[in-house]
């Protein structure tokens, strides 16, 4: 088991108070991705209220990270049962050299990612954009690895589908 994970556990406060410095932009970046800017604020700091509630049941069968994303992937999807607004984060990763290309492009891409069921919309924010393993992946959502490959391909076929329809639009 991670050793700031078994401070935090046996009570160390500056134990979590690290675990908090060390992944709360990934936090707070993740939940962005899912719930927009504006909730991402809440949905992390709910998350790291939870981890710290239950640090005691952290088994290590994950990363420390891994298990932050799956609290952090409750709290979004509670969020979004309770109908809060569901903008996507900005997605903007072109290297174009023109800005209007990239903000079209990224536009583009927030249109086409929006259409995605929220489970194909998951593994690929975790995988592609959080960089997670196929097992990381299923360990945060709760499927096996073989299920998140089986999503990716689906979510990329759709991707094409709705950028490629995007461009004859």
């Amino acid at each position: 088991m991670d050793p700031v994970a078994q401070r935090a556990a046996s009570g160390d406060r500056e134990a979590m108070a690290d675990i908090v410095r060390l992944f709360y932009a990934d936090v707070y970046r993740f939940c962005s991705r899912i719930v927009g800017a504006d909730a991402a604020d809440d949905a992390t700091q709910e998350a790291f209220l939870i981890a710290l509630r239950r640090i005691r049941v952290f088994r290590g069968e994950s990363t420390l990270k891994t298990w932050l994303f799956g609290i952090a992937l409750n709290v979004t999807r509670n969020m979004k049962r309770k109908r809060l607004p569901l903008p996507l984060a900005d997605w903007d990763h072109s290297n174009s050299e023109d800005p209007s290309d990239q903000l079209i492009d990224a536009e583009r891409l927030r249109c086409a990612l929006a259409k995605l069921s929220p489970e194909h919309r998951e593994v690929v924010i975790l995988h592609e954009m959080e960089g997670l393993s196929y097992d990381e992946c299923g360990h945060v959502v709760g499927i096996p690895s073989g299920t998140v490959k089986s999503r990716l391909h689906h979510a990329f076929r759709q991707l094409r589908l709705h950028l490629e329809g995007a461009e004859s639009a």
